[in-house]
């Protein structure tokens, strides 16, 4: 999200001059306009103006209560970022909306990102009638909950490592009323998603990084003739011939073939790497 106010101008002689190019003009906002948490990138230089930049931002957004800088990447098994509170309220717990639903979340405990609502929009259109469908890391649930609010004949499995993430995604479909169509599951795909013993006719892979390292998971999961959309990091240049080979190998390995649907490009993650999608059938 773009700053509708300059907040290096609001920072104008609070921090040095030399210092205000590296002071960024854009951050995540997560709630609503009454209650809102920002995310920002802070470089090390600057973070001993944390305060003073958290400060600076609720006065730009007055919907934001409070200010979190992003800290260390995500890492862990549970992808969530070290986050450290720069200025306002500590309880970063908040509801935000989109496409019809609402989400409760805390950026400090599970991983959420507002920019990828596009990206769930794109793939709650595509799915028809009673279609089964497997969410594999699925987070606070949005996936899944916008599947279900958008075609409520279908039904969707989210399956969720993170205890906090799990416990938002069952607190999301109570707040969605969804609680018939979406069924979450707390643990490690590797050891639920072959105790399901049944297949799907759409699964989704949403990892941030490294889906490809669970592609042996995935494809005994998706029904013959049924869609597999794969999420892979890629090179600016060549998006996607990388993440088409490695998913044409993987599905090789069960003896399947697979059709590429589309591949499409998500989102850019730095000047050099995208975050893209294949779509494939797998017969």
């Amino acid at each position: 999200m773009v700053m509708k106010r300059d907040i290096r101008g609001e920072l104008s002689g609070v921090i040095p001059d030399h210092l205000l190019p590296l002071v960024s003009r854009s951050f995540d906002v997560i709630g609503s306009k009454g209650r809102a948490v920002a995310v920002v990138e802070v470089p090390e230089e600057l973070m001993p103006y944390g305060l003073q930049i958290g400060e600076a931002l609720m006065k730009v957004q007055r919907s934001v209560q409070s200010v979190l800088s992003k800290g260390t990447e995500r890492r862990g098994e549970f992808r969530v970022r070290d986050m450290v509170l720069l200025a306002g309220d500590p309880n970063t717990e908040v509801l935000h909306k989109e496409s019809g639903c609402v989400f409760k979340v805390n950026p400090r405990k599970a991983y959420f990102s507002p920019r990828e609502s596009t990206e769930r929009e794109k793939i709650s259109k595509k799915i028809s009638p009673g279609e089964d469908v497997l969410v594999m890391f699925s987070g606070v649930g949005p996936f899944a909950i916008c599947i279900a609010k958008r075609q409520p004949e279908s039904r969707c499995v989210a399956v969720e490592l993170n205890p906090d993430g799990h416990a938002y995604c069952l607190e999301n479909i109570r707040l969605n009323k969804v609680a018939g169509r979406v069924k979450a599951i707390q643990g490690d795909v590797r050891v639920v998603c072959p105790t399901l013993c049944e297949t799907f006719d759409r699964v989704l892979m949403p990892l941030p990084k490294g889906a490809f390292e669970f592609l042996d998971v995935a494809i005994p999961m998706v029904k013959p003739g049924g869609t597999l959309h794969f999420y892979h990091w890629a090179s600016r240049d060549d998006p996607f011939s990388e993440g088409e080979r490695i998913l044409a190998e993987a599905v090789d390995v069960f003896g399947r073939r697979m059709d590429v649907l589309d591949s499409v490009r998500v989102s850019q993650y730095s000047p050099s790497a995208w975050k893209i999608r294949i779509d494939a059938k797998i017969l």
